[in-house]
């Protein structure tokens, strides 16, 4: 049988021919015994795009930090690629973009070491970086249209050149897993535009799996549809699939970041 009929059969099933990502299952969390999560069951599938909405106190930074190993859930289970996520080791497969609110701008770092940053994952805190990881970190700046900017104090950027150098180093490791808490959130409207543009073309031509936190219910729909997937109290899950066949006939859907910036060398450049 060859592989798209194999695909078909999968598919005819209900199965599908990519793996979960991220997988959830019965999951519950309180704080001083104020339940924010109750019994959560949701997975997120290889080429999704999620957008995760929810009032302030709905649990979106909780699930977050659970999902990350932050927090431990007080029932039931994540897995991250099929791992349990208290045990994974993997953690360069993952890229985790903050809000712009979330560092302080005026910490003396250059626009390059910010980028760099990402090459120091859990298991590689006091090493040191190789002429290659410096070559990834340039390769990072090019892709985001930000190597101009690569010695500039990351306090002197404007909002949307911010959001490009985070999404740079969160790309370094050309991750298989996109986190993104509010990326939009203080920054003006062109950027924001522009950024989520950006992002969605991304999700369309790149073997990237998105998760964003989002409180911009209209950019949401705009892409992921009019109703959520999933509800759990005040969160809504709204996805986009990427599952057709062409993309399961895939044997690598990976693209380094030098054709990434090749990719989106028809979006206009962010100036804001």
């Amino acid at each position: 049988m060859d592989t798209q009929s194999a695909a078909v059969k999968e598919l005819s099933n209900g199965l599908s021919c990519h793996q979960d990502i991220i997988s959830i299952r019965d999951v519950s969390f309180a704080y001083e015994q104020k339940q924010v999560i109750t019994d959560l069951n949701f997975s997120v599938k290889e080429r999704d795009f999620v957008g995760l909405i929810g009032s302030n106190g709905a649990g979106k930074t909780t699930l977050l930090k659970m999902i990350v190993g932050l927090l431990k859930p007080e029932r039931g289970s994540i897995s991250l690629f099929n791992q349990p996520s208290a045990s994974f080791k993997q953690w360069e497969r993952i890229g985790y973009v903050p809000q712009k609110n979330a560092f302080n701008p005026l910490f003396p770092t250059t626009v390059r070491e910010v980028v760099m940053s990402g090459l120091y994952g859990r298991k590689h805190l006091l090493r040191r970086l190789s002429k290659a990881d410096k070559l990834k970190a340039e390769d990072a700046m090019h892709a985001m249209r930000i190597e101009d900017l690569a010695g500039k104090r990351i306090g002197q950027l404007s909002g949307g050149q911010q959001q490009r150098a985070f999404l740079a180093r969160a790309m370094i490791n050309n991750p298989s897993l996109l986190i993104l808490d509010e990326p939009t959130v203080g920054i003006d409207a062109e950027t924001q535009e522009n950024f989520f543009h950006m992002i969605k073309h991304m999700h369309k031509h790149h073997n990237i799996t998105f998760l964003m936190v989002s409180h911009d219910m209209e950019m949401i729909r705009s892409y992921l549809g009019e109703e959520p997937l999933e509800e759990n109290g005040k969160l809504k899950f709204y996805v986009k699939h990427t599952h057709e066949l062409d993309n399961c006939k895939e044997s690598d859907l990976a693209h380094s970041l030098r054709d990434l910036r090749n990719s989106i060398d028809d979006l206009q450049p962010v100036s804001g």
